[in-house]
C-alpha cells in the first residue's frame, strides 16, 4: 500500500486505543499490532522519513487492507493482540517459540489432596504451582516436599463415608512410612491439612517460615524428653537447608521480586525470568521468541511479559527489567537498577538470556553445516526431485499375524542417520481385521496431528513401505490434515525396490549404486524391524497375560497390572506375600500364590 492509498483510508482508522490487522491481496492476514492511539501508529508506517528495514518495507508494500478493532483501554488491545498472533501465527509478528506445555506441581482438590506434577492446568479448584522450565526441577521440589511430609500417592475417594465403611486397606506407601494412612482413618484429616498448609509455604518458597515453626516443634519436644520426635525434625530442618542451598541465594531482605533480563540479535530473543522469595531464586523460566521487523527490546519485554502471564505466573508488586516500558493498566512497580543486590540479580538474569541466545545460535550453525557436508542428501534431493534436502525424513510400516493385534511403526532418521529417541510405536485402534491400507491411514494422521499440535517440526521426506494402496491411504491422512503440500511422500515396493509418487501410474528406479536407494532401503529395514519386534512382544505379553488369567479371580485387567508391575511370569512366581498385595487384594494373593505352588509340585 502506498502512502496515497492510506491517505484515502485515514480518516477512517479511528483515533482511539485497539489492535489493527494488514492483510495481503489474497486476504492473508501479515501482521497484528496494538495501538493507544490506532489513527497515530497505523498513520506512522505510511508517512515520515524515519528509515526502515528491509522486512518492513515489504510488510508496506504487501499490505492492501487494514482493519482495526476498538478496545476499551491499551491493556485490553495487548491481549487481544497476544491472542490473535497465538492463534494466526502472521508471518511478521514476533513468534514467541516455546509452546511446550511445562510441567505445574499441583495440589489437588479433594479431601486428604494428592501433590503430583502435572503439564495439564485443569480448572477444578485445584491449585497449581509454576511453571517450571524443567522437570527434573519439579521432580527435585516434588521429592523434597514428600521427604518432609507423609502424603498419599494413592487416587482413592476418601470420603468420611467410604472411611468409615472400612472400604479401603492401607498399602506397601504406608508400610514403609511414606503415608500414615488417611485410607484406614489412622491420620486425622485435620493433622493432614496442616501439612498440606505448609507445603503451600514452601511451593510459595517461604521457607523460613516453615524452619521457624519447625525449630518450635523440635524445641518444644526436647522440652518434654519427647527425643525421637525432636531428632526427627532436626533431621528435617537439615533436609531444608540442605535443599535451601541448592538454590540461587541473594539478600533475604529483597523480600519477594521478579526479575526478568533480555538478549537478542538480529533474529532471536530470548527473555530470562525469574521468581525471588526470601532471598532465594524459586522459579526460572525462559521465553524464546524469533523477531520480524526489528522489534525494541522494550517491546519484546513487554511480549514476554504478557505471554507468562497468559501461563499462569502470577507477578510480584516490584519487577527488575533493563530499561523502563509502559505497562498498561498494571499495578507492578517497574525498577531499572543500577547497583546492589538488585543490580546483581538483574546480570544474572541477563547472563542466562545470552547463554541461551548463544546456543542457539551454535545450534543453527551446526544445523547448517551438518546439512553442508553431508553428499548424502544432495544426492537424494537430486534422485527424488526434492525441493528441499531430507534433513528429517519418517518411514512407516505395519505388522499384523493373520489380522491379530495389529501394530505400526514410525522410524526417524536426521541427516540421512537414525534419531531413535523419536522413533514412535503404534497400536491400530480403528481397524478391524487385516487391512493394511486403513491401518496405515490411521497411523499416518495420528503422528502428524500430534506433531502439529504440539508446533513440532515436519519432515521433508514421508516414506511408505508398500506400493500404491499404502501411498493413497497415507495421502489422504495428510490431505485431511491439510499438510499434502508441505510434504514429499513416497511409496517403495518390496520385489523391485520401485519407488511411487502419488498420482504417478509409472514408479521410478533409482541407480542401484546410488547412495539414496541405500538410505531409502535402510529406512525401510529399520521400519520394518521396528514393528516386527513391537508386534512379537505384545504376541509375547498376551501370551503371559493368558496364562495369568487361567487363575481363577484373575481377570485381563489383573493380568495386565501384573506384568506392568513384574515385567514377568518368573518375577510372579518368585514374588513374596508383601510384594503381590502391592497389586492384589488379599483373597487375589492367596490364590496366585496356591496356583504357582500347585504348578511347582506338579513340575517334580
Amino acid at each position: 500500500m502506498t502512502s496515497e492509498e492510506f491517505a484515502k483510508l485515514r480518516t477512517t482508522v479511528p483515533s482511539k486505543p485497539g489492535v489493527y490487522r494488514y492483510f495481503d491481496a489474497e486476504g492473508k492476514l501479515l501482521y497484528v499490532g496494538k495501538a493507544k492511539n490506532l489513527r497515530s501508529r497505523v498513520s506512522s508506517y505510511f508517512t515520515g522519513k524515519q528509515v526502515r528495514s528491509a522486512r518492513l518495507n515489504m510488510l508496506i508494500r504487501l499490505t492492501k487492507k487494514i482493519e482495526t478493532t476498538i478496545v476499551n483501554s491499551e491493556r485490553d488491545a495487548l491481549f487481544l493482540e497476544n491472542s490473535i498472533i497465538k492463534a494466526q501465527q502472521p508471518k511478521y509478528n514476533v513468534a514467541l517459540r516455546d509452546d511446550k506445555t511445562y510441567p505445574y506441581v499441583v495440589i489437588k482438590n479433594e479431601a486428604f489432596p494428592r501433590i503430583f506434577f502435572t503439564r495439564k492446568v485443569i480448572q477444578d479448584g485445584s491449585e497449581y504451582y509454576g511453571p517450571y522450565t524443567s522437570v527434573q526441577r519439579s521432580r527435585e521440589i516434588l521429592k523434597f516436599v514428600k521427604k518432609l511430609y507423609p502424603i498419599r500417592t494413592c487416587n482413592l475417594k476418601l470420603t468420611d463415608e467410604n472411611i468409615e465403611a472400612n472400604k479401603f486397606k492401607v498399602c506397601l506407601e504406608y508400610h514403609i512410612k511414606n503415608c500414615l494412612g488417611p485410607c484406614e482413618g489412622l491420620q486425622p484429616e485435620v493433622n493432614y491439612e496442616e501439612n498440606i498448609s505448609e507445603i503451600r509455604e514452601i511451593l510459595k518458597g517461604n521457607l523460613r517460615s516453615i524452619k521457624e515453626k519447625m525449630a518450635t516443634r523440635m524445641q518444644a519436644a526436647a522440652t518434654t524428653l519427647d527425643f525421637e520426635v525432636a531428632q526427627e525434625l532436626k533431621t528435617k530442618l537439615d533436609y531444608i537447608d540442605s535443599f535451601a542451598h541448592k538454590s540461587n541465594v541473594v539478600n533475604p531482605k529483597l523480600g519477594d521480586i521478579d526479575v526478568m533480563g533480555i538478549a537478542s540479535n538480529e533474529k532471536y530473543a530470548f527473555a530470562n525470568y525469574m521468581k525471588v522469595s526470601n532471598g532465594s531464586v524459586i522459579q526460572v523460566h525462559t521465553v524464546e521468541m524469533k523477531k520480524s521487523l526489528d522489534e525494541a527490546e522494550s517491546e519484546l519485554l513487554l511480549i514476554a511479559l504478557y505471554d507468562l502471564q497468559e501461563r499462569g505466573v502470577v507477578f510480584s508488586k516490584e519487577i527488575l527489567l533493563p530499561e523502563e516500558i509502559n505497562i498498561p493498566e498494571d499495578n507492578l512497580i517497574v525498577t531499572v537498577p543500577k547497583i546492589g543486590d538488585k543490580k546483581h540479580l538483574l546480570n544474572l538474569s541477563t547472563k542466562n538470556a545470552r547463554e541461551k541466545l548463544r546456543d542457539k545460535v551454535l545450534q543453527i550453525e551446526q544445523r547448517k553445516q551438518k546439512t553442508r557436508l553431508n553428499p548424502v542428501l544432495v544426492r537424494m534431493k537430486e534422485d527424488l526431485r526434492l525441493k528441499e534436502l531430507p534433513v528429517h525424513i519418517e518411514c512407516f510400516d505395519n505388522s499384523n499375524f493373520q489380522g491379530d493385534q495389529p501394530v505400526a511403526s514410525c522410524v526417524v532418521f536426521r541427516n540421512a542417520k537414525p534419531f531413535k529417541s523419536d522413533y514412535r510405536r503404534f497400536n491400530i485402534k480403528t481397524v478391524v481385521g487385516p487391512d493394511d491400507f486403513a491401518s496405515m491411514e490411521e497411523v499416518v494422521y495420528r503422528r502428524y496431528k500430534r506433531l502439529i499440535e504440539e508446533d513440532e517440526s515436519l519432515p521433508q521426506l514421508i516414506i511408505i513401505d508398500g506400493g500404491k494402496g499404502q501411498l493413497s491411504s497415507a495421502v489422504k491422512s495428510l490431505k485431511l490434515l491439510g499438510i499434502d503440500n508441505q510434504i514429499t511422500i513416497i511409496g517403495i515396493a518390496k520385489k523391485l525396490e520401485e519407488i511411487y509418487f502419488p498420482g504417478d501410474q509409472y514408479p521410478i528406479h533409482i541407480n542401484k549404486k546410488s547412495p539414496s536407494l541405500r538410505v531409502i532401503q535402510q529406512l525401510r529395514n529399520e521400519a520394518h524391524r521396528f514393528a516386527i519386534t513391537f508386534h512379537r512382544s505384545k504376541r509375547r505379553k498376551n501370551t503371559l497375560k493368558t496364562e495369568l488369567t487361567q487363575i481363577a479371580g484373575i481377570g485381563d485387567k489383573t493380568a495386565q497390572k501384573l506384568l506392568k508391575h513384574f515385567k514377568s511370569i518368573k518375577k510372579i512366581k518368585e514374588a513374596s506375600k508383601v510384594e503381590l498385595s502391592e497389586v492384589l487384594n488379599e483373597k487375589q494373593v492367596e490364590r496366585v500364590m496356591t496356583h504357582f505352588s500347585k504348578q511347582k509340585r506338579n513340575s517334580t
